[in-house]
């Protein structure tokens, strides 16, 4: 029978464009092909760095390729943010997302990139809890009395954090917002010299992450007063939410895995799929609770609701207190 060449035209476009998409689909389904980076806006041995190194590992191990942690510190994580930022959208640069970017989208107001334009969330690997403590020494034993005495001597009570616009500024201010108090702020380079001031007295109260107290609370070298989370904590049973005396309080902050706006769907969809397995892995959830983290999971849309709720939070907190960038 005749074949006309319209047909024949036809056919050979067809078998161009079946060409020209398997190597893509191929190249998909090969992902990764070499090894990929996690990058960490902050200094290695942190709860952020580990909680990196921890998910890198998981991938690694998953998917055959290395996923190499490399800490990008500086400027509240903004230097490695801005990398991801300007990153091929190919899968090999990947950011460890955690909350001090929600915070630096009002506190620094000309950063060179848009944290929800420019970067793609992939999963919410953890919730990071934060703990009230103070020196044993110290009068205040709960948060009434914290409250009750910074309402009867304003100012009286000073505070130290990593930093001015670190969590641990930020989760106290939210504090003083809705519990009408007054308390001086002391910013260190740091929460390890904040908690060595408290520990020798010379301040009187830390929102501490939890991974950096949980030790001296079980010592006995620091009192909690109360957990920033909407729910208790495992790990302290008996230490009552911050929420139970300032209701609707609530100053978690999470730790998960971003990438460059516009990598691809597929890409993103396997990330999620693997390490929404490593969160559920048993030993990988044990090491998230001993780095005082709550597992999470879920998909993508879910953290990237996350972000946006806590990047309008903070924002009206930053606005509140008039937090301004060091």
């Amino acid at each position: 029978m005749a074949v006309s060449r319209r047909s024949l035209a036809t056919v050979a476009v067809g078998s161009a464009l079946g060409m020209a998409v398997a190597p893509r689909r191929s190249r998909a389904q090969a992902y990764p092909a070499r090894p990929a980076r996690i990058l960490v806006g902050f200094a290695a041995g942190g709860a952020t760095d580990i909680q990196a190194r921890l998910m890198g590992q998981w991938l690694s191990d998953r998917l055959g390729q290395q996923f190499v942690v490399d800490n990008r510190s500086g400027a509240s994580g903004n230097i490695a943010t801005e990398m991801v930022a300007r990153a091929a959208p190919d899968g090999y640069t990947l950011l460890q997302v955690v909350t001090p970017h929600a915070i630096n989208a009002a506190l620094y107001p000309n950063l060179p990139f848009d944290f929800m334009r420019d970067i793609a969330p992939v999963v919410c690997a953890a919730r990071l809890a934060y703990v009230a403590v103070v020196n044993p020494a110290y009068s205040i034993h709960t948060i009434p009395e914290l409250i009750a005495h910074a309402k009867a001597n304003p100012g009286s009570i000073s505070y130290g954090s990593a930093g001015t616009g670190t969590p641990q500024n930020i989760s106290v201010e939210l504090f003083k917002m809705m519990a009408e108090v007054n308390l001086l702020h002391v910013p260190y380079r740091g929460g390890a010299p904040a908690v060595a001031d408290l520990l020798a007295g010379h301040i009187q109260l830390v929102f501490s992450p939890l991974s950096e107290a949980i030790e001296q609370i079980r010592a006995g070298k620091l009192r909690p007063l109360g957990v920033t989370t909407a729910a208790r904590l495992d790990v302290l049973p008996d230490v009552p939410r911050i929420a139970d005396f300032v209701p609707g309080y609530e100053a978690s902050g999470f730790a998960g895995i971003g990438v460059p706006r516009n990598t691809p769907a597929a890409i993103v969809e396997l990330l999620n799929r693997e390490l929404n397995a490593g969160l559920a892995d048993p030993g990988v959830r044990a090491r998230i609770l001993d780095l005082g983290g709550t597992p999470v999971g879920g998909t993508a849309a879910e953290f990237e609701a996350i972000l946006a709720a806590a990047i309008e939070k903070w924002a009206r907190v930053i606005r509140f207190a008039g937090i301004k960038a060091d």
